[in-house]
């Protein structure tokens, strides 16, 4: 009995890890998708929006820490960064104290793009939040603990991987 008790448990857990991850890719997309339709050119692809936060809340970062921070292969980051340095988006300065590396910091154009892409995300969610009942806002509200720890989990285990 107890056996098939805890085999209905990690069923239940499976179950809700998997609708947990496909519910959150999903709106994910969707607001990538939806911001995406108002921007001007050039469109900014999801890594290039998240390199451009990182910069912004860490002005002169370098390039391998970047990927680090983002989880990505280095050359994936440099490839990200000569796009970005090449759409008017990014300044590559020479790291005073390395020759060899660069140091990552925003330029007004993309600082402006950034503050719009946070409005106009914040006025999409806000207005499908807003249609849902006090009891589904009341419902996300208390879940967004257990998703802040999740996320943490999930960020130490890729540190310490």
């Amino acid at each position: 009995m107890e056996s098939e008790t805890a085999r209905q448990a990690a069923t239940d857990s499976e179950s809700l890890s998997e609708e947990l991850a496909d519910t959150l890719v999903r709106i994910q997309r969707l607001i990538r998708r939806r911001l995406r339709g108002g921007m001007n050119p050039p469109r900014l692809r999801g890594a290039e929006v998240e390199l451009l936060r990182l910069v912004e809340s860490r002005p002169g970062i370098g390039i391998s820490d970047a990927a680090r921070a983002l989880h990505l292969a280095g050359n994936s980051v440099s490839t990200l960064v000569n796009q970005l340095v090449r759409d008017g988006f990014l300044l590559r300065e020479t790291d005073p104290a390395d020759r060899r590396a660069a140091r990552l910091r925003l330029t007004e154009v993309a600082e402006k793009r950034l503050g719009d892409w946070r409005r106009r995300r914040a006025e999409l969610v806000v207005r499908h939040v807003s249609r849902l009942d006090e009891a589904d806002r009341e419902a996300l509200r208390a879940a967004l603990p257990a998703l802040r720890k999740l996320a943490a989990g999930l960020h130490e285990e890729v540190e310490d991987g």
